[in-house]
């Protein structure tokens, strides 16, 4: 009857065909280590905020005068609304975690390189619409941060020459931050971008699974196959690595629970007391800084004493993530074959993010916008300098089969 019924399915629709194209007859490299283990994180996150996202509006009010008492409903009288509250607002830094660590796998093995230039495409558009995403509900809970962290980064549109002020008026559809930027905002933060996001992600697997997955020596296994085509060095993505990242699944939830219920707010990283408090358009508060996950730009942002630059800039630090493909004349595409030159690239570039991260949520002083300037040069050095650094490098041989180091 099973088979009937799969059979009357198939018929109508591709479902057999689909299970074997992308899992049980997907070939995927033997030697996945712990790098790889992001890729099914970040989608398992997606749909945790996507169904938390959902029960969060059942109760929410898109509405100046009801958005905060809302949260508040939700957290206080809700039931179980403080879970699913904290699950979205914590799984939404989880997800940053886990996109970044997985970009940082991409740049240590070279996985934006030929073939995988549109997968990479696709994945840097999933970053900016997950960056949209995250901004745009950052509004909703119309805390003191929400709104003038939404203040601060819409008047930087209207720093942009002739369409500036157009294009700030249109974003908050008010000439203030009011209803009706709270309004558009949770529009596109429930249903547009969402939407987005979800077809890109779709893209992103399909553009995997067209040309094959990368591995940590960067060797391509369809170039070595059997009689019947089945690389030599692949394995069949189910039940092998479906079980594989299932162990990964496991760890993560241990430690995302642990945040969740001793750390939600991770002391103000996650979620910052001054959100906790009523939008108040009058009283700006002391230290107006973006979450975490934001911080390197706005870091960069800081940097640059004019406006205008500083917008261009901070955007061009964007632009320069989907160069990379262009940018990169190795031939070479692991870093365990890379040369000296490139592993000393990307340990600077990491330490530049990271201090841009770190200098983003802080007060102004001169020796914080010195060392600003310092990691923006760093981080702008490692793409510019790219090509001439990629190319004179001193890479080792790359061996034919994967290797299980």
């Amino acid at each position: 009857m099973l088979s009937s019924l799969m059979g009357w399915v198939d018929a109508r629709f591709p479902a057999t065909k689909l299970w074997k194209e992308h899992l049980s007859e997907y070939y995927t490299p033997k030697n996945f280590n712990f790098w790889y283990y992001f890729g099914s994180l970040a989608l398992l996150i997606l749909v945790l905020q996507i169904v938390t996202g959902i029960f969060l509006t059942m109760n929410y009010k898109p509405d100046t005068a009801l958005a905060f008492a809302s949260v508040e409903y939700i957290m206080r009288d809700v039931e179980w609304g403080w879970l699913i509250r904290y699950l979205h607002s914590t799984g939404a830094s989880a997800f940053f975690v886990v996109i970044y660590l997985h970009m940082f796998r991409g740049l240590m093995y070279g996985s934006y390189k030929q073939p995988r230039e549109l997968v990479w495409i696709f994945g840097m558009l999933v970053y900016l619409a997950l960056m949209a995403e995250a901004f745009m509900g950052y509004l909703l809970p119309w805390g003191q941060m929400s709104y003038w962290g939404a203040q601060v980064i819409i008047s930087l549109f209207g720093a942009l020459p002739i369409i500036g002020e157009g294009l700030s008026l249109w974003i908050r559809g008010d000439y203030v931050i009011a209803d009706a930027t709270l309004n558009r905002f949770f529009a596109f933060h429930v249903i547009a971008v969402p939407l987005v996001l979800i077809g890109l992600v779709v893209a992103h697997i399909i553009a995997l699974h067209e040309v094959g997955s990368n591995n940590p020596d960067g060797v391509e296994i369809k170039k070595h196959k059997d009689e019947k085509g089945i690389p030599l060095d692949g394995i069949p993505f189910h039940p092998y690595y479906s079980v594989k990242d299932i162990v990964g699944v496991i760890v993560f939830m241990f430690i995302f629970s642990l945040v969740l219920f001793y750390a939600p707010e991770m002391g103000g990283w996650f979620l910052e007391k001054d959100n906790f408090v009523p939008a108040d358009p009058l009283k700006t508060p002391e230290h107006i800084a973006p979450l975490w996950y934001f911080a390197p730009f706005y870091a960069i942002l800081r940097a640059v004493p004019d406006k205008l630059m500083g917008v261009l800039t901070m955007g061009a630090a964007i632009v320069f993530l989907f160069l990379l493909p262009w940018l990169d004349r190795s031939p070479v595409k692991s870093i365990r074959y890379r040369g000296p030159y490139f592993r000393w690239a990307l340990t600077l570039f990491v330490i530049s993010f990271i201090g841009l991260a770190y200098l983003g949520t802080q007060g102004i002083t001169d020796i914080k916008t010195i060392l600003s300037r310092i990691f923006t040069v760093i981080y702008f050095a490692f793409f510019i300098l790219m090509p001439f650094y990629s190319k004179l490098d001193k890479d080792k041989p790359v061996p034919e089969r994967v290797t299980f180091k």
